[in-house]
């Protein structure tokens, strides 16, 4: 009798065969999982006593806001609310 790879009835007969990849450690499918760490992110984020900004920028302005971050050695949102601290303390 040959040995079906899709046949799950002769499961005893690929008991020794390792499968590929590594074994599953969370029972959530990944999309049950996305939803549950952005969850958390967003507690961590309130409890730090930030708020989340979201908008739209040229494409230019995101590659020197970029470059400019990488250059100070800051995340890019750091550097952009440095620029709108400075920005509102020269106004006042």
């Amino acid at each position: 009798m040959a040995k079906e790879a899709a046949d799950l009835t002769t499961i005893d007969l690929f008991v020794d065969e390792k499968r590929p990849g590594r074994p599953r450690t969370n029972p959530f499918p990944r999309e049950v999982q996305v939803k549950i760490n952005k969850r958390n992110q967003v507690k961590r984020d309130k409890n730090k006593g930030l708020k989340r900004v979201e908008f739209k920028i040229h494409h230019q302005l995101f590659e020197q806001l970029d470059e400019m971050a990488q250059d100070q050695g800051i995340s890019r949102s750091e550097l952009i609310e440095n620029i709108l601290t400075q920005a509102l303390q020269e106004d006042a």
